[in-house]
């Protein structure tokens, strides 16, 4: 099994899932004792979000590249990036590595497709649910991409005020549901949870709509590159 190298700690809560989700599919698919050889980057997030705000994403592309570079070096021979909002730079990152980088909107497109949805919400911060780059990775798989049309700030403000601290309220969880209740009033299928944070709040349990969340995919899918 090839070494995953991980960049996390945007935020951190996210990436303690990924460390879970990681091992607990490598002992699954290998038995016995086998955990995942891992190198985790946990990045100081606060620079990070600063320059999100400021739009400067070649700056966080520069900056998270660095860090795929340095895990290659240091034995990496998957990379992944623990967040789905910063995959804006994921072309500035793939250009400087040799090993693969495992993109988390890939498995995701792969799960919606084999369970035969073709017409999927996406929930995630305000980057991931207005720009592009992530609504078109998707639709070139021939994925229809709803975003909410209301509500966006607070859903937005819920991830970073609240979910990134650690922070769990009801009344969030209820604009989450209500988001959803209406992504599927319009003809989504499916709900992408495209936030690595939003399962802390959504699961199948309390969505109107099937979850897919990008977090458990994208780690298991790590699992299954490095593993191939």
């Amino acid at each position: 099994m090839r070494t995953i190298g991980l960049i996390g700690g945007m935020s951190w809560e996210s990436t303690a899932h990924y460390y879970a989700v990681i091992n607990r599919e490598t002992a699954r698919l290998r038995g016995g004792l086998h955990s995942a050889p891992l190198l985790v980057h946990s990045v100081d997030f606060a620079p990070i979000e600063q320059l999100q705000r400021e739009g400067n994403w070649e700056k966080a592309g520069e900056i998270l590249a660095d860090i795929a570079v340095s895990l290659e070096a240091q034995g990496a021979g998957i990379i992944g990036l623990a967040t789905n909002t910063m995959h804006i730079v994921a072309p500035a990152i793939t250009a400087q590595l040799t090993v693969p980088f495992v993109h988390i909107a890939d498995p995701t497109a792969d799960a919606l497709l084999a369970d035969g949805y073709d017409t999927v919400g996406l929930l995630g911060t305000r980057f991931t649910m207005e720009m592009p780059f992530y609504r078109e990775r998707l639709e070139a798989r021939g994925l229809t991409v709803l975003t909410p049309d209301v509500d966006r700030t607070n859903l937005n403000g819920i991830i970073y005020e609240e979910l990134c601290l650690g922070i769990v309220r009801e009344e969030s969880r209820t604009l989450y549901v209500n988001a959803i209740d209406r992504l599927a009033h319009r003809g989504a299928q499916a709900v992408i949870l495209g936030c690595t944070e939003i399962d802390m709040l959504i699961d199948d349990s309390n969505s109107p709509l099937p979850v897919f969340d990008t977090t458990d995919l994208h780690a298991k899918a790590l699992v299954a590159a490095a593993l191939a």
